[in-house]
């Protein structure tokens, strides 16, 4: 199978999109409709907290995405600690809702950062009840580490607070936790364009979750399917293999008497054998 058809697995489930995209915030169902068609999004998020739990099928978010094909990842923002969070998450599931589950503990109510220690005892809690989690998490690479060890179906490490739009601030952590993790790695929150989600995958994440830059960008759908397509390019670019940083400058012309450069002269980084495996 080519690297660039290779199939996201989360779970034990494959995905049809590396692009998991939130519902909040549209300016209409309508709007949110267009942009989940132009995302490709096999994955949708949503607060447990804001669906109506004992009429989902009337909810004013979920009824109208009843006739898709969708994996529904119900998440738990506004859980203060992983009592509540453990709560919330056994409500969805009983609502019908599935056993998958964003673990979202907010420990400040200005900058909406996860709790790393109430966020990893959530998440031993939820595996051990039988759930697919997926913790939303800070860019600690030891944190990510303890998540997966805790049986994290895949680590959700922020590239900034959430809706602030400020891109990847720490590229290097991130960059390390896509290297050193044996589970996907989907970036989550602070995202605030196409070139951040193509920053992303070049960083080697597996994919990403967006919200509030797809929702609140003055033409949404069009946002979505630039992000879309920023996940193929960043992936793509990553499995080719950039070339190395160089302090001074290389010709690009071939040395005399030789049409082509040598075998190696292009090669950087490492190659697609490199950023694959593990199911992910």
């Amino acid at each position: 199978m080519q690297a660039s058809t290779n199939r996201l697995v989360v779970g034990g489930k494959p995905l049809r999109s590396r692009l998991f995209l939130g519902t909040g915030r549209y300016p209409s169902p309508t709007v949110m409709r267009q942009a989940l068609d132009a995302s490709g999004a096999h994955v949708i998020t949503f607060a447990i907290r804001r669906v109506n739990l004992d009429g989902v099928e009337d909810d004013s978010v979920l009824r109208h995405l009843a006739d898709r094909d969708l994996v529904f990842l119900p998440n738990t923002s506004g859980a203060a600690d992983a009592e509540e969070a453990v709560r919330i998450a056994r409500l969805a599931r009983e609502a019908g809702l599935g056993d998958w589950i964003k673990v979202e503990i907010s420990a400040h109510p200005r900058s909406l950062m996860p709790d790393p220690l109430e966020t990893l005892r959530a998440t031993e809690r939820l595996v051990a009840e039988g759930f697919v989690a997926l913790p939303y998490t800070s860019d600690d690479p030891m944190l990510c580490k303890r998540l997966e060890e805790a049986g994290a179906a895949a680590v959700m490490p922020g590239g900034s607070p959430i809706g602030t739009g400020l891109g990847l601030l720490n590229p290097y952590n991130l960059g390390w936790i896509a290297e050193e993790a044996k589970v996907p790695v989907i970036i989550d929150a602070g995202l605030g364009s196409a070139a951040d989600a193509a920053q992303a995958m070049e960083l080697g994440a597996d994919g990403i979750l967006v919200n509030t830059p797809v929702a609140r960008a003055r033409d949404p759908v069009a946002m979505a399917r630039a992000m879309m397509l920023a996940i193929e390019a960043g992936r793509l670019s990553r499995l080719a293999g950039r070339i190395p940083r160089k302090r001074y400058a290389t010709a690009s012309s071939a040395p005399e008497g030789r049409l082509f450069a040598a075998p190696d002269a292009a090669a950087g980084g490492r190659h697609a054998g490199a950023v694959e495996g593990g199911g992910r």
